[in-house]
């Protein structure tokens, strides 16, 4: 089979591999869709990748072309999204159904052989179905989708309250639409990107509100009564914004970190001491599972793309990129600012 497998830092190339065969109580699924996620660029584009070579790709769609010995609940034929955590099943923290805080997992995609391939195996639990109503488009980002939903309940989440959502991308997104879903009085998204504030509200959004403004502060205050907001999700793992979360937050606010950081982030006095006169909650979000494996967050996440709720359309999507050119996609990360959204890797072409 075709695959784009990482060699050496910034090589990346489309070739030829031998294709996998299903073990007992494994799947083989036909890729349709992956998109690459912020953690596969610098696999490809620094020093993440785990060894070489490597076929990365996690945010996976396909078709169960083969089952193998054992598997009862999938059969050829059937629309997946791929699930790619794979824990160990026995640790404290499995036992608990803390997957995603597991130690000795394995991970489709990084540490074994991924999506940006025509075929990839994964265990039967790692394939969730999804009606017709569900577009292979939206089965590529069930990953990012169930991450989401996932931060979002991180805190103790009830309607009627007002959201912050802090950074425009995917996972903003896909966090503000939960908000919305899930009974938010406003969900308002703050970014440096005009385009990405547009999107927000085309998706549903109350407001977007540019950080780059000298006002913004202001703005966030009046569209909360200078009361601050109820609910903070940070989803850029910018360390601006993460001091941002503190300011924003109201009294007794609850405040999730989800976007991964990249950098050392230190507090003056004055801002952490939010924390003690605000009297806010902090916490951080890992990942997107609860028991039974992979969780309902995979449930719901099939469940609202088939009834609309959770909306991916093709302004969501910067580009789609066929496999055979997948070099050239991870060329656009190189050059800050170029990729404006999620790039879907097309198996098929």
């Amino acid at each position: 089979m075709k695959a784009g497998v990482v060699h050496a830092k910034y090589d990346i190339r489309y070739e030829e591999i031998e294709k996998p065969q299903p073990k007992e109580g494994e799947v083989l699924i036909k890729v349709k869709y992956t998109g690459i996620c912020g953690s596969d660029v610098p696999r490809v584009n620094g020093d993440a990748c785990h060894f070489f070579p490597n076929v990365l790709g996690h945010e996976f769609s396909g078709v169960v072309e083969e089952i193998g010995e054992g598997v009862t609940s999938l059969k050829a034929g059937d629309r997946v999204a791929g699930v790619p955590l794979v824990p160990c099943m026995k640790c404290e923290d499995c036992q608990k159904g803390d997957y995603s805080l597991c130690k000795h997992y394995s991970f489709i995609g990084s540490r074994q052989f991924g999506s940006f391939a025509e075929y990839v195996v994964v265990p039967e639990r790692n394939a969730v179905k999804f009606e017709e109503e569900v577009s292979f488009e939206q089965g590529a980002l069930f990953e990012p989708a169930t991450v989401a939903l996932h931060g979002l309940e991180r805190v103790d989440f009830t309607g009627g309250k007002n959201v912050a959502i802090l950074g425009g991308g995917t996972v903003g997104l896909l966090v503000m639409q939960w908000a919305k879903i899930f009974g938010a009085k406003q969900v308002i998204v703050f970014d440096i990107s005009p385009e990405r504030l547009k999107l927000a509200k085309h998706l549903g959004a109350t407001g977007g509100i540019n950080t780059l403004d000298d006002d913004f502060i202001k703005q966030a205050m009046d569209a909360t009564d200078g009361k601050g907001f109820d609910y903070i999700y940070e989803t850029a793992g910018n360390t601006i914004t993460m001091k941002m979360a503190f300011k924003l937050a109201a009294n007794k606010a609850k405040v999730c970190f989800v976007g991964t950081p990249t950098k050392e982030l230190t507090f003056t006095v004055d801002e952490w001491e939010n924390i003690n006169r605000k009297e806010f909650t902090l916490t951080g979000s890992w990942m997107s599972y609860s028991a039974p494996f992979p969780g309902h967050e995979w449930e719901l996440t099939a469940n609202y793309f088939k009834t609309g709720q959770l909306k991916i359309d093709d302004s969501f999507i910067f580009k789609k990129v066929p496999l055979s050119e997948i070099a050239s996609a991870f060329e656009m990360y190189k050059t800050p600012g170029t990729v404006k959204g999620k790039i879907l890797i097309d198996s098929e072409k």
